[in-house]
């Protein structure tokens, strides 16, 4: 009965998100706009908000259950069910280079954010730090990751995390309209370009439409150095969750916790290394992290409000605009720089 009374609790939720990611998907997939670098998951996140805004019931009481659900636990095991989607030897591909284009992006956009955004736009640490993943690392997904480590209150959470994806959206798709331009009229086919795209550019969904249109090299080269980018989600929320507490306690060092998700990519990408798996389980392994994926970002979408976001203030769009020009000016410098 009581295992009853919880399935009931979460249908209403479970069933709102996957009406819209069954929505997102058939977007994605029958209309063409997968090749302009709008996945199954940045489509979730538009359609989520698009329904949230237009019919704030759809927030009402009866669906958080399911939509916390969606939020938390669907988010954390499709992370880590992603790393069946690289493994050791894809890594080994793209050589020295690409490993140390992503590593100077990441943390140089991270501790750019940070300090931009904490000391000169007045930001709180949380906002600051979100907004900042989200450029560095994988976009969305990395602010949605990073909000657990970060032990704040629920209602806070989906405040801070509504503002920060929306950075995401908003230049993640002003990277699709650029990259293509800078190849032709910048780059001019430099071989280096695609790792210049991996290291740089918001979403993985963004990299490969990027890559589609400019190549096949560009395609593989961008899509392995992102994967790349997306593990250094691991060291970065090992370095949150050993950093000290917050709240009147200042100089206390809590106990590093490991996120389970953080451990299951790892895992992941392991097995998948080691092709221990047949190719039929990996890939139905790879669908179950898209859907459950794209389930997490509906619910991100539906509190994805414009209220939300005007309570914010122009900051955070503000940082997330500077971390944009970064990755695409230095970025660019950094890249060029590592291929000549």
């Amino acid at each position: 009965m009581h295992a009853l009374r919880i399935s009931r609790q979460l249908l209403p939720g479970l069933t709102l998100i996957f009406a819209i990611g069954l929505a997102a998907t058939l977007l994605s997939t029958g209309t063409g706009l997968a090749r302009q670098g709008f996945g199954p998951l940045s489509l979730a996140i538009l359609v989520g908000a698009l329904l949230g805004n237009l019919f704030p019931r759809l927030q009402a009481p009866g669906n958080q259950p399911g939509l916390r659900l969606a939020q938390r636990r669907f988010l954390r095991l499709g992370v880590a069910l992603s790393g069946f989607n690289l493994s050791l030897q894809q890594l080994l591909q793209v050589g020295g280079s690409g490993l140390l284009a992503d590593l100077l992006m990441v943390g140089s956009t991270l501790g750019l954010g940070y300090a931009l955004g904490t000391r000169w736009l007045g930001l709180d640490r949380e906002t600051a730090l979100l907004t900042s993943a989200g450029s560095a690392i994988c976009g969305a997904a990395a602010v949605v990751a990073t909000v657990p480590v970060l032990r704040l209150e629920e209602a806070r959470a989906a405040e801070k995390t509504a503002v920060a994806v929306a950075t995401v959206v908003l230049f993640g798709t002003l990277a699709m309209l650029l990259y293509p331009l800078l190849a032709r009229w910048v780059w001019l086919d430099h071989p280096g370009f695609g790792i210049y795209v991996g290291s740089t550019v918001h979403e993985v969904a963004q990299v490969v439409a990027i890559g589609h249109s400019l190549g096949e090299q560009v395609a593989r080269d961008g899509m392995v150095v992102k994967m790349l980018r997306v593990l250094l989600l691991i060291p970065f929320l090992l370095f949150l969750s050993a950093l000290p507490g917050r709240q009147g306690r200042e100089a206390a060092r809590p106990a590093i916790t490991i996120p389970w998700f953080a451990l299951g990519f790892i895992a992941c990408v392991g097995l998948n290394s080691l092709a221990l798996l047949p190719l039929a389980g990996v890939e139905l392994l790879r669908q179950l992290a898209a859907l459950l994926l794209t389930g997490a970002m509906a619910a991100l979408g539906l509190e994805t409000t414009w209220t939300r976001v005007r309570r914010a203030g122009p900051r955070p769009l503000l940082l997330g605009a500077l971390l944009f020009l970064h990755l695409v000016l230095v970025g660019g410098l950094i890249n060029w720089w590592l291929m000549t």
